[in-house]
């Protein structure tokens, strides 16, 4: 298996690293510190798995996949963080991620996750399963949270996703995570879309 590894600290890539060195069956074919630098390198040496962190600078993980995926849809991505919310996990695995792992999972459990993600199984934290078998039994498409309903009322407004975390004191990427989710229980594609069909139910004020 051929495995690149993405994360911005120098400490964790090494680390992770350091793991997978001795995996007779997988072979490192590269390591990343940033989104763009990722997708380059993802294209360039086409590994089978890229063990891939959610918070980069440049690119997120979730944009990573986005960009690679059109390119190299056999390319298979295991996220690695330390986020288990509903708000990282959604847009993780609606942007392709085979499996979503904590970054305090044993060695081991790392290790059987990249085999796992590589032989077409799932990888994914109990937490993470529990909040995804939790989500499966909610009536579709669910109560939009008060956060959310304020970002799209923004969104309404015409607000972009840099003006969105100014005016709510939210970091971008958080942003963009509601926004996914905002699209999800919507079941909308684009921005337009969110924004006619929340004017119809009436979900915020024109």
């Amino acid at each position: 298996m051929r495995v690149l590894v993405v994360d911005d600290h120098p400490v964790v890539r090494q680390g992770l690293i350091a793991i997978l060195r001795f995996e007779p069956d997988i072979e490192l074919v590269g390591e990343a510190a940033d989104g763009r630098e990722a997708v380059r390198l993802i294209l360039e040496r086409r590994p089978d798995v890229v063990l891939l962190d959610l918070r980069l600078p440049e690119l997120s993980g979730v944009e990573v996949m986005r960009a690679v995926r059109p390119q190299a849809p056999e390319v298979r991505f295991l996220v690695l963080t330390t986020y288990d919310t509903e708000m990282y996990i959604a847009p993780a695995l609606a942007a392709g991620a085979r499996g979503y792992l904590l970054k305090d999972a044993a060695p081991d459990e790392l290790v059987r996750g990249v085999r796992a993600v590589m032989e077409g199984r799932a990888a994914l934290e109990p937490s993470v399963a529990a909040r995804l078998l939790d989500r499966m039994a909610e009536p579709e498409g669910g109560e939009l949270s008060e956060r959310e309903r304020e970002v799209l009322g923004l969104l309404v407004r015409g607000a972009s996703n840099k003006g969105i975390a100014h005016q709510l004191g939210l970091s971008e990427n958080t942003v963009k995570a509601h926004v996914a989710h905002i699209f999800n229980k919507l079941g909308v594609q684009s921005r337009a879309e969110a924004v006619a069909v929340a004017l119809q139910r009436g979900l915020v004020d024109p």
